[in-house]
């Protein structure tokens, strides 16, 4: 009985996986201006996502107007507070409006 012979691999090894650089926070973000606006905001507001209204959560002050597209840093009137997925979802919206060329407005 004749034996298969295997084929050669048409594709070469997989290539090593690339990982990205990790995320370093703007240095706004750091600023003691910036802890101290935070922490008035959440004093006021409350540690609660004003989009979908999660509370016990990890809350991020997220610019409404982003400061790349002309938003004022420390204005408490230009931030929002939001849970990690109302933020990261906002963020990717605001990321594909400046991708298009436009900047991104809510409401």
């Amino acid at each position: 009985m004749a034996r298969l012979k295997t084929m050669p691999a048409r594709l070469g090894s997989a290539p090593a996986r690339v990982r990205a650089a990790p995320k370093v926070a703007d240095a706004l973000y750091l600023s003691p201006e910036w802890r101290k606006l935070m922490a008035v905001i959440i004093a006021e507001r409350g540690r609660r996502c004003e989009d979908c209204g999660a509370q016990g959560v990890r809350v991020f002050g997220d610019h409404i107007i982003e400061v790349r597209d002309g938003g004022a840093s420390l204005d408490k009137r230009n931030v929002r507070l939001r849970c990690g997925s109302c933020h990261q979802a906002k963020t990717a919206k605001a990321r594909a409006e400046r991708a298009a060329g436009r900047t991104y407005r809510e409401g």
